[in-house]
């Protein structure tokens, strides 16, 4: 095997195989399944990939089985199909342009011949040529680690997207993109943050090993678009190897419609913040109300908020009021029924709080839950979201969004 050193954010170093050529390929499959497996793995190519090999979609057919891969050197995926194979082999063409054409193919069978120059498709009376990559630049992807656990795929994907929306988008705090992926024993838990709010999100699993344990620091975007595509199937595998550092690896392998599908990432590097602490708010002031209502509000109101200013939530008796306001040109207001408690019992230690407007209107929707209750210390401190399902009832612990709140003018 050779050995090559390649940059695409960081230096790493990729095994080829020196022998890897594309050879005759010749395969037939039906339609959808072609235009769904080519979707799926294409769907992880890069946008602007480092070097032009990687915009390559790589097609081996071998016994009854076609598998279609894409790798940028840091994130894989591979889906792998029935197919009735005549000639076995392996090519590499454009991937995105395969699926474009894929995707428009008429309802037939397809026949697709491929030698080391070009590959052909056929389609009842369309016919297609592409100009094929050189295989033996591509480089080989990384193995799925052994296998830790199964989770149901819905709840995964739930999870995930109660979580992703706390992470953050600043490729500069690259430790505050990822999602912190903590395993001990049956429970699986998933903490985000962007230094301005946090969600974490615990849910039961079924571990390899009752000891189990670990943790994994993995970029939320790819965490969030895998969990999304991997609902077909009832079931998701978690694979990870190494340790919470850019040296592991994380892998997630699960059946759909089409085949059996597989991704890897690689894990980012660098410390978590010690947030959890600050989901154990002791509060002062409770506020519950009717989430649905909630989120109609803030977004009436956020309409007329200004950049980078707050709507304010004012406490009163058995009631919220929420207003915004940008300058002298327009406010809005909009009050809600709510059910108030001090919890000091000294009178309301807190009547007016800022909020993000966006981050209100992301933690809301990602409750899932028919009430929220606020927890409010002080001003300019946290505030601690959960979900009821019952308005007098007792907040749900399973998950938690904390959100940094805003100093309001004197």
């Amino acid at each position: 095997m050779g050995r090559c050193r390649v940059s695409a954010g960081l230096d790493m170093i990729v095994v080829r195989d020196p022998c890897a050529k594309g050879v005759p390929v010749k395969i037939r499959l039906e339609r959808d399944v072609l235009a769904e497996a080519v979707a799926w793995a294409a769907r992880s190519l890069p946008t602007r990939p480092s070097v032009p090999i990687l915009a390559g979609l790589l097609v081996r057919a071998e016994g009854d089985q076609v598998v279609m891969s894409s790798f940028d050197y840091e994130t894989s995926a591979q889906i792998s199909v029935k197919a009735t194979v005549t000639d076995d082999g392996v090519a590499l063409v454009s991937g995105r342009l395969l699926a474009d054409i894929a995707r428009s193919l008429p309802n037939k069978p397809v026949d697709i011949t491929c030698d080391e120059s070009r590959m052909e498709l056929v389609c009842g009376s369309a016919r297609f040529t592409l100009q094929t990559l050189p295989v033996g630049d591509y480089p080989a992807l990384p193995s799925m680690p052994e296998a830790t656990g199964t989770i149901v795929s819905d709840e995964f994907a739930k999870a995930v997207g109660q979580v992703v929306v706390a992470a953050g988008r600043d490729e500069l705090l690259p430790v505050f993109t990822g999602v912190r992926i903590e395993i001990e024993g049956d429970t699986l838990s998933l903490l985000a943050t962007d230094r301005y709010r946090m969600a974490l999100k615990e849910i039961s699993w079924n571990p390899r090993s009752s000891r189990a344990e670990g943790a994994a620091l993995v970029p939320a975007r790819v965490l969030g678009e895998t969990a999304k595509s991997m609902t077909a199937g009832e079931s998701v595998t978690l694979s990870l190897s190494g340790g919470a550092t850019g040296d592991g690896l994380i892998g997630f392998e699960g059946d759909g419609a089409a085949g059996v599908r597989e991704i890897t990432t690689r894990l980012l590097d660098g410390e978590f913040p010690k947030v959890r602490h600050l989901m154990n708010v002791q509060a002062g002031v409770s506020v519950r109300a009717n989430t649905a209502e909630v989120i109609a509000a803030v977004r009436r109101v956020a309409l007329v908020a200004e950049r980078n200013t707050s709507l304010r939530m004012l406490i009163g008796d058995q009631s919220i009021t929420l207003e915004a306001a940008t300058g002298d040109q327009a406010q809005a207001v909009e009050a809600l029924e709510a059910v108030v408690t001090d919890q000091t019992g000294n009178g309301l230690a807190m009547t007016a709080a800022g909020f993000n407007p966006h981050y209100l209107q992301d933690a809301l929707t990602a409750l899932d839950a028919p009430y929220v209750n606020f927890d409010f210390t002080a001003p300019g401190k946290p505030c601690l979201l959960t979900g009821l399902n019952e308005l007098d009832g007792d907040p749900l612990t399973d998950y938690k969004h904390v959100i940094m709140l805003m100093r309001l003018p004197a």
